[in-house]
């Protein structure tokens, strides 16, 4: 089935003029890049040049995706907004609250029983506004859309930071919190700062037990989790056309793990295989007649020095497979490395779980892979040593699968098959042992292992590979084990060797499935009706947040000085919390409870200065509510790095904090405070974090001047009497004051279409 094609037709249509047009302005050949977005502006063909990192500019994207624990937030928005329908095609999917513990079938059950009133209410909400609801067991938000949804040279925005896998595809896709989402889907421009370009020329072919996979595992070691930040990266050159298109999507799924705004790839022959084997043959066609727009010109790849901002080549015949971490994506270690760095850093060598699949890796390319490693399991005698979970894609790639004999062969090695949906990547993982904290290593194939991220164990050591290289590490039992050189002890005494992986891009029999899981949304929504229960523990209708007073804060406290690391899984934690997704007030009883207190080394807890009493965040924050007493947060580096939770700026907000402080923001974090009413400030100089004491009083001398471009100088009264005048700066521009002073985006939004 295609969905959408009327509108892939439209913006197909009007790609050559849009090009046309932004290259004329430009004066210069274009990116692929460039393309999308030039051809996605809001206000039609390109009229001037946009300076990148520094210009904002409204685009209008394509479409919209929203996954089951942020698309509640973001539809108790949307529900306020005044709209009948949503104004772009949109899909909810129910992917996140499924909690993996025996296996897919029992989980899955379990999930809808333990969800069913969450899952009812994003059905409904969906069938309402003409939104498509893919079901609990559809599959993965990302799998299902490069499968159903994503097209070349198109642009969406998904409540997810992982949205950038449809990149894979062509798409300049991008992570976005719920607030975003309700703007496109109510017709309104989505603003984003024009990014940077990062250039990633790939040379030579795979080969071996190297995977897409381990390009972006070495990209991320290049760049870091915060060097991609304000940027999308374009992977071009022989080596890129060599890869599959879900090869490309891996890719462009852990591009967000470097901080990057997205990934891409331009147009090119497995992209169309891709389309054909997911039955859009029709928007390959269409694809196919435009293709020169869904590239980049050839100058550009010629010479790719002269239009990207940094360029890194990476020779895909030399890279050597590799594991990331532990504790975070970008500590890249080749695997002939691994052993040397456990022993000297002390990672536990024993690995207890082998988990292959999710977003990241699900496809039916990865499956064959890994089952190929796991079929000589059998063949060679060999015992598997770890525990081993398989997690499909989609609910198409499963059965498609399961067809084909793949999950047999996991199964013959003792693998257990859990439910299409995230499950231990996002932290959805029931366990065993874990309450224990023991200090343990797993590895797997998914993006991103912080700290207590998949199992709740901050001692749990996650390393991050490919499905093949996990499974044999799986088979060896050993963190330290290289399949490219070492041999394994069989039942018969004997040394054997592994060979390398073997996969297929795509099924020969094609892909199947019996129920996809999607529901299409009633045609006319209008005598739909929406519950909310008062008393829903799950769910809680929005109340608006309170406008700007146009005043300086004053008499202000300090709630906590986070240190260190502190992503939005340590201001809003995931795993059970997820249950409370779709009610504010519950769910922000987790808020910076893992963010670490400067002052004390203790995760979550600080001191009330107006009484002394001390207790967990959340709790301190709301008697600091109640007694009237403002109060911001100051943070570190790349401060609200990781998931795209918009309840990480919710939360605060919510409960009263006024500011946030921090010496840099991840992108999506700063836009999520922005859209809430939050003041985002950044030190002007990052050593002024440091003369910030926990009794401080705190004073803002000039907020009443609010105004773009204009630093704002913050008084820091030390319970000594001494004084410290911070000067802090800003990204705010006119439209986004606007929502500071409206209290939040979302009131913009109500009062323009109340026509206030």
């Amino acid at each position: 089935m295609v969905f959408d094609l009327d509108m892939i037709q439209k913006v197909y249509a009007a790609y050559p003029d849009k090009v046309e047009a932004a290259r004329k302005v430009l004066g210069r050949p274009l990116t692929a890049t460039e393309k999308i977005l030039y051809t996605h502006l809001w206000r039609g063909n390109a009229t001037e040049v946009y300076e990148r990192g520094n210009s904002y500019v409204d685009f209008a994207p394509d479409r919209v995706a929203m996954q089951d624990a942020t698309a509640q937030m973001a539809l108790l928005q949307f529900m306020q907004a005044g709209r009948k329908k949503a104004a772009v095609p949109s899909t909810v999917h129910c992917d996140h609250l499924i909690l993996a513990r025996v296996g897919a079938d029992k989980d899955l059950q379990d999930s809808i029983n333990k969800n069913n009133e969450v899952f009812n209410f994003l059905s409904s909400v969906s069938n309402k506004y003409g939104i498509g609801f893919w079901k609990p067991g559809a599959g993965i938000i990302h799998q299902v859309v490069l499968e159903n949804y994503a097209f070349p040279g198109g642009m969406m925005i998904g409540t997810d930071s992982h949205t950038v896998n449809a990149g894979g595809l062509g798409m300049v896709a991008i992570g976005v919190g719920g607030a975003d989402a309700v703007d496109v889907m109510a017709g309104m421009p989505w603003e984003l700062k024009f990014p940077k370009l990062i250039g990633v020329k790939l040379t030579g072919k795979l080969n071996g037990w190297t995977s897409a996979k381990d390009v972006i595992l070495k990209v991320a070691g290049i760049l870091t989790v915060k060097g991609g930040t304000g940027c999308i990266v374009e992977y071009f050159g022989e080596g890129a056309e060599s890869l599959s298109c879900t090869g490309k999507g891996t890719i462009c799924n852990m591009g967000a793990e470097i901080g990057a705004t997205t990934s891409t790839f331009g147009y090119d022959e497995s992209m169309e295989r891709y389309l054909r084997a997911t039955g859009r043959a029709d928007v390959a066609e269409l694809a196919n007649g435009i293709r020169e727009h869904l590239t980049a010109d050839a100058e550009v790849y010629a010479n790719p020095e002269k239009y990207f901002d940094q360029l890194i080549e990476i020779n895909l015949s030399e890279l050597e497979p590799h594991l990331n971490g532990p504790f975070t994506p970008d500590l890249a270690t080749p695997l002939s490395k691994v052993r040397e760095e456990a022993e000297k850093n002390g990672w536990p060598t024993k690995v207890e779980v082998g988990l292959i699949g999710s977003c990241t890796n699900s496809s039916y390319e990865d499956l064959t892979r890994a089952a190929s490693v796991a079929k000589q399991a059998g063949k060679k005698n060999l015992k598997v040593k770890s525990e081993f979970t398989i997690t499909p894609g989609s609910e198409q790639v499963r059965y498609t699968a399961q067809r084909d004999g793949l999950l047999d062969i996991f199964d013959e090695i003792g693998g257990v098959v859990l439910a299409n949906a995230c499950g231990p990547c996002i932290g959805q993982w029931d366990r065993a042992g874990a309450n224990k904290q023991e200090k343990n290593t797993i590895v797997h194939s998914f993006n991103r292992n912080f700290s207590k991220r998949a199992d709740g164990n901050p001692n749990t050591h996650a390393f991050v590979g490919s499905p093949e290289v996990v499974t044999a590490i799986a088979i060896a039992g050993d963190l330290g084990f290289n399949p490219v050189t070492d041999k394994l002890i069989n039942e018969n005494g004997e040394e054997v060797l592994l060979e390398a992986p073997t996969g297929i891009e795509l099924p020969e029999k094609g892909f199947d499935v019996e129920d996809a899981g999607y529901q299409a949304p009633a045609e006319d929504g209008s005598g739909v009706e929406v519950v909310v229960k008062d008393d829903s523990e799950r769910l809680q209708l929005l109340a608006a947040f309170e406008p700007w007073d146009g005043k300086n804060i004053t008499n202000a406290r300090l709630l906590i000085k986070a240190k260190g690391k502190c992503t939005t899984d340590h201001i809003s934690m995931a795993g059970p919390w997820l249950r409370y997704r779709g009610h504010l007030d519950n769910i922000a009883n987790n808020t910076l409870t893992g963010a670490v207190n400067a002052f004390t080394d203790v995760a979550g807890v600080v001191r009330n200065m107006n009484t002394g009493e001390e207790g967990e965040v959340p709790a301190i924050q709301r008697q600091y509510k109640a007694a009237g007493v403002p109060t911001i947060v100051v943070g570190d580096s790349n401060y609200g790095e990781g998931s795209s939770r918009e309840h990480a700026a919710m939360q605060p907000r919510h409960l009263g904090v006024r500011a946030v402080l921090v010496k840099s923001f991840a992108r999506i974090h700063e836009t999520n405070l922005k859209k809430q009413g939050m003041l985002a400030l950044t030190f002007a100089n990052e050593a002024d974090y440091d003369k910030i004491r926990e009794d401080d009083v705190i004073n803002f001398l000039d907020l009443d001047q609010f105004a773009e471009g204009k630093p704002i100088n913050i008084e820091f009264v030390h319970s000594d009497g001494a004084k410290d005048v911070i000067t802090t700066n800003h990204t705010y521009n006119k439209q986004q004051i606007g929502w500071f002073r409206a209290g939040s985006a979302l009131n913009l939004i109500k009062l323009q279409q109340e026509g206030v």
